[in-house]
């Protein structure tokens, strides 16, 4: 047993593993800003331009009976299909993949930028490189 939890220790503390387990809190945390910025500046706007519109409370009942708003559907235990909510859920799925898009081309040209400049080679090398230049003449 005891080797077995070295082994998990060891696993679990590897620099992937940790890295990955940060990325999934700072994944939370962003989709909770996203799902805000969904639900709460961009919807309504959206909303009013399309006529005082409300996505979230978009229905479709499958019951025989018509239901003024989709509490009424719930409490009567009507199967609905709320369409609303997936039309959401599209929207704030189109805004992280945006501005995943955007953070991952930023970090790419900062990379470009660091692969492009060449390192100095090290003071040894150059003077190696002089003494051979000169012994060469």
């Amino acid at each position: 047993m005891q080797g077995f939890m070295k082994e998990f220790k060891d696993f679990a503390m590897r620099g992937n593993v940790v890295d990955m387990a940060v990325g999934i809190i700072i994944g939370a945390a962003f989709g909770a800003i996203v799902n805000s910025l969904v639900k709460d500046v961009l919807m309504p706007p959206i909303g009013l331009l399309m006529g005082g519109l409300d996505f979230s409370s978009l229905y479709f009942t499958l019951s025989t009976n018509d239901y003024a708003t989709m509490a009424e559907a719930e409490a009567a235990g009507a199967p609905i299909i709320r369409y609303g909510l997936f039309i959401n859920q599209v929207i704030n799925f189109v805004i992280v993949a945006f501005a995943i898009f955007i953070l991952i081309k930023q970090i790419n040209r900062f990379k470009k930028k660091e692969e492009a400049a060449p390192t100095a080679p090290p003071q040894d090398v150059v003077l190696l490189t002089e003494i051979r230049d000169l012994l060469k003449k």
